[in-house]
């Protein structure tokens, strides 16, 4: 098994971007573009190794891609639907922690607050990843560079504007393009700007990487010359209550032909998924031969794999914390 990282950094557990930082980052595109590539090199690199899955929210990507890359690197998946109830509505949190991280290796959650994560990684001792949180989607972002670098090649050459909410993707977004240098801008209505935190660590962290953000309400001066434009559902899982308002607010920042204009030539499309056609999206723009919905949404698999592998490949598991400390 090749040893390609330790030394360089460790991460005990993915529940923000910010968790990775620029070392990090690179090291997961880098290692996923090899599992990509030379995925016999890894079939038993997991092998023995258990992974749970706790979901508050459906999936379809994020659930399969988690599941195959676990299953194809030897590991085993095992998945508890939380959708019809939080994961702590019948115990507390720390009492599943401390159940959990006598079972198994690695923890995945998909859930509404950010701070189930914080808390479920507080209290176990086994890695905790985030599938999604209503603050950070860390997993999409990654595996949306990998795409562009991908298409493009030096990412820090590169710019991405996002048009729509500025939530978890964009947020998630900011961050990841702020550790590999690029450029990123985002533009959201007024009163729907991303977290004020979650751009103050962006910009400080694009000092140090050579990032350029910036955040702007017009989504044709976002989009203008740029490599990738960016787009998400106007109303996340959570805000149904709110789909009405958004429906009359977001109309100016759908993407169809007339944005993609003002980008440059060879521009791509992207999109988390999944996509409300005719709303964020227009069907000429999702299906065009620019676009690179599912090649982001095949590159989950490959991120997720290299996640898995540099928080369980290298490192002797901790042992369990005690409950009483």
């Amino acid at each position: 098994m090749p040893d390609i990282f330790p030394g360089i950094f460790w991460c005990p557990d993915l529940i923000s971007t910010r968790d990775l930082g620029p070392h990090g980052v690179e090291a997961v595109l880098h290692l996923a573009e090899l599992m990509k590539s030379r995925p016999s090199v890894f079939q038993r690199a997991l092998a023995g190794r258990q992974m749970v899955m706790f979901f508050e929210k459906p999936s379809l990507r994020t659930r399969l891609t988690f599941e195959a890359g676990m299953t194809s690197l030897g590991g085993t998946a095992m998945f508890v639907d939380q959708t019809h109830s939080r994961i702590d509505a019948r115990e507390t949190l720390s009492d599943i922690a401390h159940n959990l991280e006598r079972w198994v290796d690695v923890i995945v959650l998909r859930t509404f607050a950010q701070e189930t994560m914080e808390g479920m990684a507080r209290f176990t001792s086994v890695p905790v990843i985030n599938a999604l949180s209503d603050l950070e989607h860390p997993c999409q972002a990654l595996a949306d560079f990998l795409t562009l670098e991908e298409r493009f090649g030096d990412l820090r050459r590169i710019t991405l504007a996002y048009v729509g909410d500025g939530n978890n993707v964009a947020h998630s977004l900011l961050l990841t393009g702020a550790c590999l240098g690029s450029s990123v801008r985002i533009a959201t209505p007024k009163g729907y700007e991303p977290d004020a935190q979650i751009v103050a660590d962006a910009r400080k962290i694009a000092k140090q990487t050579g990032a350029h953000i910036e955040l702007l309400t017009d989504p044709r001066v976002a989009v203008a010359g740029v490599d990738a434009v960016y787009t998400d559902a106007w109303a996340s899982m959570g805000q149904e209550e709110e789909a009405e308002k958004r429906a009359r607010v977001f109309p100016p920042y759908q993407v169809n032909r007339e944005l993609m204009a003002e980008a440059a030539s060879h521009a791509v499309f992207m999109h988390c998924l999944p996509a409300h056609r005719g709303e964020e999206v227009t069907d000429e723009v999702i299906d065009s031969e620019n676009s690179v919905v599912f090649e982001q949404a095949e590159n989950r698999l490959h991120v997720q794999k290299a996640i898995l592998y540099i928080l369980l490949g290298g490192a002797v598991r901790l042992p369990v914390r005690s409950a009483h400390a």
